[in-house]
C-alpha cells in the first residue's frame, strides 16, 4: 500500500484471527438455491449430477489448500477442516471464509458445463460462509456429528415429501401429512406406499460425501531411458459412511489422526445450539459505514498467465467494473462502490440491517456473487480467451464512525489508485524500453511525483490524458434520478426501474460530494 495522510483509515480494521488450539472449519452453503435448483430444474429430491458437482469443487479446494484436511457434504453444502497447526492467512477468519467461499464458487461455474452440458447457466450461483471455532476434537465431533445428522434428517423428510407430490398431493397438502412424524413412521410411509427402502437408496444422499487426503505413490514423470519418477503425493478421494464421527470411521485414518487427532469416545446425539456457540461471530457495530473490501488473490500471476496488457489492461477493468455493477443492484443496501486494479470496495448505508449485520454473511456473499459474476462475463470481455483456471478473491470488513472518516477511506483508496498506476506506468515504459524488472526498479527507487512526470515524458506520454479509469479508478453509485423513481416504486404507478453509473473522477474533491448529495444520505 502507498502512503499518504489518510493512513490512519487502517486503524479501524479490527483482528478476527481464530487463536489456536482451537481447529478452523469453514461452512459454505447455497445462497438462495431453493429457487436455483427451481431455475436449473435439478430432480427432486435429490440431483445426483449437482451433488457430483459440488463434491467436484470441493475436492478443488482440497487439492488447492493443502491445509484442509478433511471436508464434508451435502445438497448444498460444504463444511472444510483445517489442519489444527494451519496457520493458513494467519487464521484470520474473514480471510479464511473468504478465500474458500470465491475458490469453490469459482469452480462451481466453471464446471457447471462440464456436469450440466445440455443446461445452460441462466444467473450466477453464489454461497455464504462461516467460520466454526472449534475449542477443542470433541467439539468437531460433535459439529461432524450435527451436520451429518441433519443431512439424514433432511433428506428422509425430503424423500417422503416429493413421493407425496409424485402421487397427487399438493406441497402444503404433503407438508400437513408429514408434520410431527417420527423417523420410524416416514420410514414406513415410504416403504409401505411407495415400496421404498430407505436404506437402500444412494448412500450419497442418505450419508452425505467425506472427503480424504490418502497418500499414495504416484508417477510425476519420465527419465530419458524411460523409467520413471516416483513421488510420494496426497490424493483427494470421496467416500460414504454411516457415522463419520464415530471412532471406527475417524481413528481408521490416519491422516486425520495425523492432522486433527483422535475420537475417544462415540457421541450418540448433539445440540445443535451447542455446537452453533462456537461459531466465529461477529455483528458489525451499528449506525457506523460498512465497508466490503475485496482484493483479487494472486492476481499478478493471474493477469500474466491471462496476458493482460501492461501496466493497465482496459478490458479487465471493465470486466471488474461490471461485476461491481451486478453486486450493487443485487444488493440495494449498498450505496457507493469503488475499484482499482483488482481490488473493489462496497459501502453499506450507515443504518443497514442487511444479514443482520453479521460480518461472515456481508463478505462471504459479496465475494461469493462477485467471483461468480466474473466467470460469467469473462467471454463478454475476452471473446479470444479461454480462462485457464479459476480466479478468486478474499475480503473483509470494516467499520467507519462518520461520512469524514468513510471519505477519507475513499480518498485512501484513490490516493494509493494514482501512486501505484503512476509508478506502474513508469516500470512498463522502462521494461519496454530495454530495461530488466529489477533494474527498473532500481532506477524507480525513490523518486517522486514530479521525477515520474519528467520520464514519462520523455516516453511521449503526458500522465495527466491518460484514461482517467486508470489514473482515478471507478466509482459506481445510483443515478440520483433513479433514486427518487427507487422511493417512488412502492406507490401506484410508481417507476421500480434501477440504473447505477459508473464514472471516473476524482472522489478526494469535496466538489463530488457536494455535486452527488444523495449517495451517503438517501
Amino acid at each position: 500500500m502507498a502512503n499518504s495522510k489518510y493512513e490512519y483509515v487502517k486503524s479501524y480494521e479490527v483482528d478476527d484471527e481464530v487463536f489456536l488450539p482451537n481447529f478452523i472449519v469453514v461452512q459454505i452453503n447455497g445462497r438462495g438455491f431453493k429457487r436455483f435448483s427451481q431455475v436449473h430444474e435439478f430432480e427432486k429430491p435429490n440431483d445426483e449430477v449437482a451433488l457430483n458437482l459440488m463434491n467436484s469443487c470441493a475436492i478443488c479446494v482440497s487439492e488447492e489448500f493443502p491445509d484442509v484436511v478433511f471436508l464434508y457434504g451435502f445438497s448444498d453444502e460444504y463444511s472444510f477442516v483445517f489442519k489444527k497447526t494451519s496457520k493458513f492467512y494467519q487464521r484470520r477468519a474473514s480471510k479464511v471464509e473468504s478465500i474458500i467461499v470465491s475458490f469453490f464458487t469459482s469452480v462451481y461455474v466453471m464446471k457447471w458445463r462440464e456436469f450440466f452440458p445440455h443446461k445452460e447457466l441462466r444467473y450466477s450461483p453464489s454461497f455464504h460462509a462461516r467460520v466454526i471455532s472449534c475449542a477443542s476434537i470433541e467439539v468437531l465431533q460433535s459439529y461432524l456429528l450435527w451436520r451429518q445428522t441433519n443431512c439424514h434428517t433432511h433428506n428422509l423428510h425430503k424423500t417422503c415429501l416429493w413421493e407425496l407430490i409424485k402421487c397427487g398431493k399438493t406441497e402444503s397438502e404433503a407438508l400437513e401429512l408429514l408434520r410431527g412424524t417420527t423417523k420410524e413412521e416416514k420410514n414406513d410411509l415410504l416403504f409401505g406406499n411407495f415400496e421404498i427402502n430407505y436404506q437402500k437408496l444412494n448412500p450419497m444422499f442418505r450419508q452425505g460425501s467425506c472427503i480424504l487426503k490418502t497418500e499414495v505413490i504416484d508417477i510425476v514423470k519420465h527419465r530419458e531411458n524411460g523409467s520413471p519418477v516416483r513421488r510420494l503425493r496426497k490424493k483427494s478421494s470421496i467416500v460414504h459412511s454411516k457415522n463419520i464421527a464415530g471412532k471406527c470411521f475417524w481413528n481408521n485414518h490416519t491422516g486425520l489422526l495425523k492432522e486433527l487427532g483422535s475420537f475417544t469416545n462415540d457421541i450418540g446425539k448433539v445440540e445443535p445450539d451447542y455446537v452453533r456457540s462456537f461459531q466465529f461471530k461477529k455483528i458489525l457495530m451499528p449506525s457506523t459505514w460498512i465497508v466490503i473490501r475485496i482484493d483479487g488473490c494472486h492476481f499478478h500471476r493471474f493477469s500474466d498467465v491471462h496476458e493482460f496488457v501492461k501496466p493497465n489492461d482496459k478490458q479487465a477493468l471493465n470486466l471488474m467494473n461490471a461485476c461491481a455493477v451486478a453486486v450493487v443492484k443485487e444488493f440495494p443496501d449498498i450505496v457507493f462502490s469503488y475499484g482499482v486494479s483488482d481490488e473493489y470496495s462496497f459501502v453499506l448505508k450507515k443504518d443497514s440491517h442487511f444479514y443482520q449485520r453479521q460480518a461472515s454473511e456481508i463478505v462471504s456473499a459479496i465475494v461469493s456473487l462477485f467471483t461468480s459474476i466474473y466467470i460469467t462475463k469473462w467471454k463478454d470481455f475476452f471473446h479470444k480467451k479461454e480462462l485457464k483456471y479459476p480466479p478468486y478473491f478474499d475480503g473483509r470488513a470494516v467499520c467507519y464512525p462518520s461520512v469524514e472518516i468513510l471519505r477519507d477511506y475513499l480518498a485512501w483508496r484513490q490516493v494509493d489508485c494514482h501512486i501505484n498506476n503512476q509508478y506502474n506506468t513508469c516500470f512498463w515504459e522502462l521494461v519496454k524500453s530495454g530495461k530488466s524488472k529489477s533494474e527498473a526498479q532500481n532506477f524507480l527507487k525513490g523518486t517522486q511525483t514530479g521525477d515520474k512526470e519528467k520520464l514519462l515524458k520523455q516516453f511521449g506520454i503526458d500522465y495527466h490524458k491518460l484514461p482517467a479509469m486508470f489514473r482515478q479508478g471507478s466509482s459506481i453509485f445510483w443515478d440520483k434520478e433513479d433514486i427518487t423513481m427507487m422511493q417512488e416504486k412502492e406507490k401506484p404507478g410508481g417507476n421500480s426501474l434501477k440504473r447505477v453509473i459508473v464514472e471516473h473522477c476524482n472522489i478526494i474533491e469535496p466538489s463530488f460530494w457536494a455535486a452527488h448529495p444523495t449517495i451517503l444520505y438517501w
